[in-house]
């Protein structure tokens, strides 16, 4: 079974989790957070909330990944 960008989690769970906003802006925070990327962590919690949710959502449902805002 292919890995998602959710904590390695399951295509499925992952989709499940970008489906509801507000899991989808806290598992994105932390994920970023566990990725060592704290600027891009501190931009998703001012700007994440419904326009990267909707971007979040639409990429995991059709690429399986979710945005990378700031990967430096």
């Amino acid at each position: 079974m292919a890995k998602s960008d959710y904590f390695g989690l399951s295509y499925l769970v992952s989709v499940i989790l970008a489906i509801i906003p507000v899991t989808s802006w806290i598992c994105g925070i932390i994920t970023r957070l566990s990725d060592g990327h704290i600027v891009a962590a501190i931009l998703r919690i001012f700007l994440g909330f419904w326009i990267v949710w909707l971007i979040d959502l639409v990429l995991m449902i059709t690429q399986k990944h979710i945005m990378k805002i700031l990967t430096i």
